[in-house]
């Protein structure tokens, strides 16, 4: 990862020099007038790549703009007091420029300083919602959920780029995903602010099948995930991206891989995460559309007032025959609160409640499909505290029933996916060599379900595990669990600790 990122900056330290001129949007017309500066400010991003690249500024002020394009060479800066905000007029965001700031097939293009780009979602929804009324678009689904994604534009997005950095802006209140790199090599994040709260569907970053990519020092609270990954291409894959020391808030997962994932995920490093308030997981780890998940490292993760801590998923949503893979993972140096609350209560855009039955609280998860097994994960030095308060009249599942549970191949993956679960602390289903080292559970309030299930396991080695004496009995369950390995268990003792059924 250090030589990636080497050559990261490599890459930009090149760049700077056809850095040569500054062009002020203001001596292109712009103003802080209402009106739309697109045309000033495209004016002046073009000046610049003509003469082989430069800084364009956005000096102290609002301008409004629409959509406009960066070009090789070229670094958009906002100044401290700057603020980009978004037209509010739909019509403006047209086919090919359905992002306020975009770039396609460029190279060495910034967007750097301290200014703030503004999506300004909620006017933006609403005149999409007039838009819509009176005709003048189509879409699928307005009228019976939102508008698809397609008709909210992005605040960023950059395609099939080589060398992108966006460093020290704050980004606001995006109508769809924040921003999106997709298919690109070579980018580079720091020092960012995401507040996007005002509209469903605005993941705080998305990085879509690109590789070398670093986000550092950031801080995301986004009503989707925070920081996520995709693949959305069978040929594509998200590879060596590192991301460390970063704040995020989320009403649905803080860290995740998926959901699409139609390629794959190789070398992920992800080190020194605060995670609160969210709603779903902490770290979400999913392949469900035929693609790979491989060496995978998390590494310091401090999360309070979430949903549920780990959620490692391999599913088969994809139509054809091929199966995803989740092989070599391993979560390390990890402490999480885990409430009976709902965690993001009162935010703008709360995470939405699950269409499933009711169910207690529900624990972390690593579950594969019969024949298709989870493979190679590894927890270590995990503490966990849940809210416990379960109770039989909510939901239960008895444990001479564990075949009933839902195998939910092709269902959207997330931790409420499968209803009611049979343990507090982790249910692991279809899965091989599996290592908990150091892994310390609490809980709370009194739960009546065991602490920790394990179904269809070959090759499970638990050392140093420790589970409350007071809990209910029994504290482990094990079903078909083939390989079994256990040193220094701290469990309720005696023969009602540990359970194995048929």
């Amino acid at each position: 990862m250090k030589e990636l990122l080497f050559v990261i900056l490599l890459g930009f330290n090149i760049a700077t020099a056809y850095a040569q001129k500054d062009h002020d949007i203001t001596r292109y017309g712009a103003s802080i007038t209402a009106h739309n500066n697109a045309t000033s400010i495209q004016k002046a991003i073009d000046a610049a790549a003509v003469n082989g690249g430069g800084r364009v500024i956005v000096p102290a002020g609002r301008f409004t703009t629409g959509p406009v394009v960066l070009k090789n060479n070229v670094e958009l800066h906002l100044a401290p007091d700057a603020e980009l905000s978004g037209s509010t007029d739909r019509l403006d965001y047209t086919v090919g420029k359905m992002a306020l700031i975009s770039a396609q097939g460029q190279h060495h293009v910034s967007i750097t300083g301290k200014g703030t780009i503004n999506g300004q979602a909620h006017l933006l929804i609403s005149n999409l919602m007039q838009v819509l009324r009176a005709g003048k678009l189509q879409d699928d689904l307005w009228r019976t959920k939102r508008p698809t994604e397609q008709n909210r534009p992005n605040l960023l997005f950059f395609k099939n780029c080589k060398q992108v950095r966006v460093t020290g802006v704050t980004l606001r209140d995006a109508a769809s995903w924040v921003q999106n790199y997709k298919e690109c090599d070579g980018v580079r994040i720091d020092s960012m602010t995401v507040n996007s709260t005002a509209y469903w569907n605005n993941d705080g970053i998305d990085i879509v099948d690109s590789k070398n990519v670093t986000i550092s020092n950031s801080y995301f609270n986004a009503a989707d995930d925070a920081i996520c990954l995709k693949s959305e291409i069978a040929d594509g894959a998200c590879e060596n991206v590192l991301v460390e020391n970063c704040t995020l808030r989320s009403s649905a997962s803080g860290f995740k891989l998926g959901t699409g994932s139609l390629g794959g995920f190789k070398n992920i490093k992800v080190s020194n995460l605060k995670i609160y308030d969210t709603y779903r997981s902490a770290i979400a780890l999913e392949a469900v559309d035929g693609g790979n998940i491989e060496n995978v490292e998390v590494n310091g993760v401090n999360a309070q007032n979430t949903g549920n801590a780990i959620f490692i998923r391999l599913g088969h949503r994809n139509q054809d025959q091929r199966y995803s893979t989740v092989n070599k993972i391993l979560i390390q140096n990890m402490k999480v609160e885990v409430p009976a609350g709902k965690p993001d209560i009162g935010y703008p855009m709360e995470g939405p409640l699950p269409k499933v039955a009711p169910h207690n609280l529900l624990p972390s998860s690593i579950t594969g499909l019969p024949g298709h097994p989870v493979t190679n994960i590894t927890l270590r030095n995990i503490d966990i505290t849940y809210g416990g308060g379960a109770s039989k009249e909510k939901a239960y599942v008895s444990l001479d029933s564990l075949n009933a549970i839902t195998e939910n191949p092709a269902g959207y993956p997330e931790f409420t996916m499968f209803g009611e679960l049979p343990s507090w602390a982790l249910y692991t289903r279809h899965a091989q060599n599996i290592k908990l080292e150091g892994l310390k559970l609490n809980l709370q309030a009194a739960d009546f379900r065991p602490g920790m299930v394990f179904d269809d396991v070959t090759g499970l080695i638990m050392n140093k595990v420790a589970i409350p004496k007071d809990v209910s009995l029994p504290a482990l369950v094990y079903k078909n669990v083939q390989k079994l390995s256990t040193v220094d268990l701290d469990i309720p003792s005696g023969k009602e600790g540990v359970l194995t059924v048929r």
